[in-house]
């Protein structure tokens, strides 16, 4: 489904996304959904070019609403709009929407491992959209809309997969997690527009009916590690 301005504009469309917002993207328990993980060993650097800093890659739905959340974690230097995983060479995003080309909506986020770890990177990837929906996110639908942690190298694949399996075996959704984890490849940034899309589009109703209450639910379970 395309996502578009005038997406809530009927009272019929506003109440079904009320029933959304407060249906999706929750835990049978969320505080179950921990991270206890411990790393030895630091991320190869692969696309962060400043040294400390490093690169992850997630899809969790519509890459707008990704985006809002991971610019608010403490230590995240940029968050970029693209795609990923496909095979059609610099898709737009008409051609992405078709599901034709392979992609999924993700974003590209530099942080610095000084101040976060990729392992609260993952916590916050968890908690902040539904992972047991196959190809969707609410009402955003099709392969683009996918869950997935496109990896780095070796140590982002192992802490993605032994997290995933924690939150399965702790059964903290009522349903089987079904992210991807996957090779990071063929990724392109989005067009002009789509970046930084909600902190310069707050008013719309695709921003306050969905992109702000996951905000706000970030912004609930992850106080400390908000940017101050």
């Amino acid at each position: 489904m395309k996502k578009v301005k005038t997406y809530f504009r009927s009272a019929t469309t506003f109440v079904a996304a009320i029933f959304f917002m407060v249906a999706c993207t929750q835990a049978s328990n969320p505080n179950k959904v921990i991270m206890n993980i411990e790393t030895n060993t630091s991320p190869v650097n692969i696309h962060a070019s400043n040294q400390g800093m490093d690169t992850a890659t997630f899809g969790a739905g519509c890459f707008w609403c990704v985006e809002a959340v991971f610019q608010r974690v403490e230590g995240v230097v940029s968050v970029k709009s693209g795609y990923a995983g496909g095979t059609v060479k610099n898709p737009s995003y008409k051609e992405v929407c078709n599901g034709t080309t392979g992609h999924a909506e993700v974003c590209q986020i530099i942080f610095d491992k000084s101040k976060v770890t990729y392992d609260v990177l993952l916590e916050v990837f968890w908690k902040t959209h539904d992972p047991t929906t196959l190809n969707y996110q609410g009402n955003d639908h099709g392969t683009q809309y996918r869950s997935v942690v496109f990896y780095h190298n070796e140590e982002q694949k192992q802490l993605a997969e032994k997290y995933k399996k924690q939150i399965n075996d702790e059964k903290a959704y009522p349903n089987p997690i079904v992210t991807e984890i996957v090779p990071y490849n063929n990724y392109y940034e989005a067009e002009k527009y789509h970046q930084n899309y909600y902190n310069q589009n707050g008013s719309e109703g695709y921003c306050r009916y969905v992109i702000q209450p996951k905000v706000e639910k970030f912004e609930k379970i992850f106080k400390d590690k908000m940017k101050k």
